[in-house]
């Protein structure tokens, strides 16, 4: 009989050691062994909990994405309600934050952005993420510019944060998060000018 309370337990472990193994030797040769052995637990428990590691990829991302979420609200509520630069920067901010420019977070990321092409499951959670940053972006903008102008400088931050944080993440100093936020404040002020 299972002990009450383990997948509470469990399932963050194993997902923490998902993105250890990933930090350590890529996606490929993060084996459902090296990931059990990672967080101490039997390989039977990935195959119980996630069906493979295919769902424990997504489960990760699932608990990135909701991290990244839960960033973005919390600097959302802290920006005042009508300031657009200031809630524009708490997105944004909410894109660089410490916890999602962590190593391992950043390749589970990249993992994650090339595993999409041929996962459907994976695919639909990165469709998502999109949709929530441009429908955020939009919603602020809207504020102070017409509906096609706001969706458009929407989908240009947008892109300055997937490409800033790509290129970052190739880079062997790692993403800026300071000069990423500058940037598009300076992009973001030119539209609005």
């Amino acid at each position: 009989m299972p002990k009450v309370g383990m997948p509470e337990i469990r399932k963050p472990q194993l997902i923490n050691a998902t993105m250890q193994a990933i930090d350590s030797v890529g996606l490929q040769k993060a084996s459902v062994v090296m990931i059990s052995s990672y967080a101490g637990v039997s390989p039977a428990i990935i195959n119980h909990y996630f069906g493979g590691k295919s769902g424990l990829l997504e489960a990760t991302m699932r608990s990135i994405l909701k991290q990244l979420s839960d960033g973005v609200r919390s600097r959302l509520q802290e920006a005042g309600p009508d300031d657009v630069i200031a809630r524009i920067q708490a997105i944004v901010g909410g894109n660089f934050s410490p916890d999602q420019l962590d190593s391992k977070v950043v390749k589970t990321w990249l993992a994650f952005w090339s595993q999409s092409m041929h996962d459907d499951m994976l695919f639909r959670l990165q469709r998502v993420n999109e949709k929530r940053l441009i429908s955020h972006l939009t919603l602020e903008l809207k504020k102070v510019l017409p509906p096609e102008k706001a969706t458009f400088v929407a989908q240009g931050i947008a892109a300055l944060i997937d490409g800033i944080w790509l290129r970052g993440a190739l880079s062997p100093q790692g993403i800026n998060a300071e000069l990423a936020q500058r940037m598009i404040t300076d992009y973001l002020e030119h539209q609005l000018s």
